[in-house]
């Protein structure tokens, strides 16, 4: 993880994305003065499970991949964490261990602010408080229905609607292929199988004219036909 370019949070639109918008020009300033923004290379670790992370990592660029190692060693894919977002503040504000590990999926950049800075404005600002309390509730959610979705949807559907998600989340180029890469392995860590069985999924889907690869780009051909199969019908 490098050092990158500083950038005053009053003026970063990227805040405007999350809890941090809700914070005076006052209490932005302090951000800034106290925040380090940092180049993490892809693959490289942001923070792992069980650490004690001394502060939250604001999203500037690229995407990050929130997980949890399982009891059997597998890791498995949570959340993906995308420019806006940030990462890191439930365990701060709770004063737990990370229960997740952030990795970063392409090149990226964050900015961290320090725990002290995240504690201070929530004992002073009550509007920053709730948005910090609505994105938690916002990440519970979500958690609800990846429970959900593993417990009550096959694997052929999940597989699709992770397809989905890339395209409605991070979008595609002028060519139809999904600006966010994953490999098989994120996938397969994604909707919780094994990678070979992912393989054969993708493979199945390209043969039935609903996805298209050139290289390792993946595309979406035949998106209603894709949503039908992630909703059963």
């Amino acid at each position: 993880m490098e050092n990158g370019i500083e950038s005053q949070c009053e003026q970063c639109i990227v805040r405007q994305f999350n809890s941090l918008r809700a914070m005076s020009k006052e209490e932005l300033k302090k951000v800034s003065q106290s925040k380090t923004s940092k180049t993490v290379k892809k693959g490289e670790t942001i923070f792992e499970e069980g650490e004690t992370l001394k502060g939250v990592f604001c999203v500037r660029n690229g995407v990050s991949k929130l997980s949890k190692l399982s009891a059997n060693g597998k890791d498995q894919t949570v959340k993906l964490a995308a420019k806006g977002m940030v990462i890191g503040q439930r365990s701060v504000i709770a004063e737990e261990l990370s229960n997740l590990s952030a990795t970063a999926l392409n090149d990226m950049e964050v900015c961290f602010i320090p725990k002290e800075i995240i504690v201070s404005t929530l004992n002073t600002n009550p509007n920053f408080t709730m948005e910090v309390l609505r994105h938690m509730a916002h990440d519970l959610k979500e958690a609800d229905d990846v429970i959900v979705n593993m417990s009550q949807k096959t694997v052929k559907q999940r597989v699709a609607a992770a397809f989905l998600y890339l395209k409605n989340n991070f979008g595609e180029d002028e060519n139809g292929f999904l600006l966010l890469t994953l490999s098989r392995d994120d996938i397969a860590n994604v909707v919780g199988t094994a990678t070979e069985s992912c393989i054969r999924i993708i493979s199945e889907f390209k043969k039935k004219g609903l996805l298209k690869n050139y290289g390792k780009k993946m595309g979406i051909v035949n998106e209603k036909g894709l949503r039908d199969l992630a909703e059963g019908y």
